[in-house]
């Protein structure tokens, strides 16, 4: 027969006889004493024989068992038998007139029954274990109250202030006093909060832990589905909560709610998976956490790390839900994430007998096929080092940064040998002595009334070699109004664009000005 289902704030019938005042009865176990671990729902005094009819499951029913004395031992039998019907958490004898030693029938009967029976050697008022009992069961029941609405106001609070998912989860965390893992349906870790030492324990382990049935590992475990709208789509986990196992199942399914209500009201422009991702791979970028620390969350969230190698990629004004569709028709394991306001991030993850040069050109192949244009696809250098990832990364967004307007004709994909003097000066955009030279340089074309014109076509010609019939060309104008263009531009500079360390001079200020301007 399955176990009663009883409120979350019972006591065990260990706990029962655990406490002090109950020792004066001397208490000892004589029956069933492996499910002393049965929840009390209530204790109930009675000395009727037919007590099972009285009984609604998980109760402790005290007697003296002076209406079973004397009788026939099968009646005592029925009576053991009615009490496991009625599912019945635990028996206790009171010994005495009625019976001075535990009655050996009840006993046999109660073992088979896998009903916990305990007899009390000397005399005991039953009234004040329910007493005792009963007041801890209700100060139990109220603290459950008011930890379920404790930590509902809050995070409701925080739900309705529109705070990130971030947030929410610091707060289960400081309410469970445990790391806090949210994970996707195949068990990968899309979020976690808690103190860091703790959560990268769980991390650093978590290809284990994930095996285990449920995804939990052990005793203070506790997961809560995650799902709304007919379906699921993760989990929440309290990794080895310390507190009372109905504290913890309250606190997992109080986090549950919140999450499911926080993940409908806010929508699904961005999931959970590439908000996991954006964190991680901005953390690798920022250098604020050291890269051997973010190991475990990388792997937690599904990146194969163990003898692999490593590509950084940048793509320019690229979706994201479009790059996961190649890498899945591909076939590879990364992580992508938008970082900048043009381009995302993808960190591949490639077997040791993979090339990532022809890879990566292929990888920009089908992107081109899936999107039917050209996207810039811009790499930092692969190695099978993960400290070198950061940097890796942030020379494939500054690559990328870089092609932003520059002319035609570069490789599929791009690396910092191929932006050459562009990409050093985004790179020394925000130096200021850089602007002053740019300000300096430029500063009779910026602020002349046809300045904005006037650069552009400067843009061009410098661009294209100084090639006047193809800047003519490109700019819908005669040769003869160029020249005059050309010759406002060097008016306006002081210069002569005919000199080459002028022109040289010029050409370095307008890609840095443009590094700045964001041209």
């Amino acid at each position: 027969m399955t176990a009663p289902a009883v409120p979350e704030h019972a006591l065990s019938v260990r706990q029962i006889l655990a406490l002090e005042r109950i020792a004066a009865g001397e208490p000892e176990v004589v029956a069933a004493a492996e499910h002393l671990d049965r929840p009390v729902r209530w204790v109930h005094v009675a000395e009727a024989a037919d007590v099972g009819v009285m009984l609604s499951g998980g109760e402790m029913v005290l007697t003296t068992g002076v209406l079973l004395a004397g009788g026939d031992p099968h009646g005592r039998t029925a009576y053991i038998e009615s009490l496991h019907r009625a599912e019945a958490a635990a028996l206790v004898l009171g010994l005495g007139r009625a019976f001075p030693s535990p009655p050996r029938d009840m006993c046999r009967a109660a073992e088979r029954c896998g009903l916990p029976m305990v007899v009390l050697h000397r005399p005991f008022p039953f009234a004040e274990l329910t007493e005792e009992v009963q007041s801890r069961l209700v100060r139990r029941k109220y603290a459950a109250v008011r930890l379920s609405e404790g930590i509902r106001t809050a995070l409701t609070a925080l739900i309705t202030a529109g705070a990130p998912l971030q947030r929410l989860l610091d707060e289960i965390a400081a309410h469970s006093a445990c790391p806090v893992v949210v994970t996707n349906l195949a068990h990968r870790v899309l979020a976690t909060a808690g103190e860091r030492p703790a959560v990268d324990d769980v991390l650093r382990d978590w290809d284990r832990i994930a095996r285990q049935p449920g995804g939990v590992d052990g005793e203070g475990w506790l997961r809560a589905e995650l799902g709304g709208r007919g379906e699921r789509w993760g989990s929440v986990v309290l990794c080895g909560y310390r507190g009372d196992c109905a504290s913890g199942r309250l606190l997992a399914d109080r986090a549950a709610e919140s999450l499911v209500l926080h993940h409908l009201l806010s929508g699904t422009a961005v999931s959970w998976e590439e908000q996991s991702a954006r964190r991680l791979l901005d953390d690798l970028v920022s250098g604020a956490v050291p890269a051997r620390q973010l190991l475990p969350r990388a792997r937690a969230a599904g990146l194969p790390v163990n003898r692999r190698t490593f590509v950084p990629l940048a793509v320019r004004d690229t979706d994201p839900a479009r790059l996961d569709r190649v890498l899945r028709l591909l076939g590879l394991s990364a992580l992508v994430a938008d970082l900048t306001e043009h381009a995302t991030a993808v960190l591949l993850s490639l077997a040791h007998d993979q090339d990532p040069v022809p890879l990566a050109a292929h990888f920009a192949e089908r992107l081109r096929a899936e999107t039917g244009a050209a996207p810039v696809v811009a790499a930092g250098p692969a190695g099978p080092a993960w400290d070198d990832v950061p940097d890796g990364l942030r020379e494939a967004l500054h690559v990328c940064d870089a092609v932003a307007g520059a002319p035609p004709g570069l490789p599929a994909v791009v690396r910092l040998g191929d932006v050459r003097l562009r990409g050093l000066m985004r790179m020394l955009r925000d130096d200021p002595r850089v602007q002053s030279f740019a300000e300096r340089e430029l500063d009779g074309l910026l602020y002349a009334e046809e300045g904005e014109a006037l650069l552009a076509v400067l843009r061009t010609y410098l661009a294209t070699g100084r090639n006047k019939s193809r800047t003519a060309q490109l700019h819908h104008m005669s040769r003869p109004a160029l020249y005059r263009r050309i010759e406002a531009i060097e008016t306006l500079l002081r210069v002569s664009l005919d000199d080459f360390e002028e022109a040289a001079s010029v050409h370095i200020a307008l890609l840095a000005h443009d590094a700045q301007t964001g041209e």
